[in-house]
């Protein structure tokens, strides 16, 4: 068996802060596929941040100033998925509609006149 790549606590805080920084420069690109990559890496981090024996980091003034530094990036990460996934669904109902009324499909561009 493999051996498991260990952290410390402020390791991995420092980690989630930098994949919380990308998260927020792809989905300003609008790099959905990167975006949601890294939206699984920080899952796994905060998985192995619950898993820490203790959260002495996380409680020490260091900590608590890191993670002071993440929320705004969370808050603006959350409204930028919305917004895009409201205009996300704004294009497929587009893109939808379109289709029903068999445009995008049609012979009707094929017929001569």
């Amino acid at each position: 068996m493999g051996e498991e790549i260990r952290f410390t606590e402020k390791e991995l805080w420092e980690k989630y802060l930098v994949v919380t920084q990308e998260l927020l420069k792809f989905i300003n690109e609008e790099d959905i596929d990167t975006f949601l990559t890294l939206v699984d890496q920080r899952q796994q981090l905060m998985e192995m941040l619950q898993k820490t024996p203790t959260h002495e980091f996380a409680d020490s003034p260091e900590g608590k100033d890191l993670r002071e530094k993440i929320k705004p990036m969370d808050m603006q990460i959350m409204y930028k998925a919305r917004s895009w996934l409201n205009k996300s669904k704004r294009n497929n109902t587009t893109v939808r509609g379109y289709d029903s009324f068999g445009l995008a499909s049609s012979s009707m561009f094929n017929r001569e006149y």
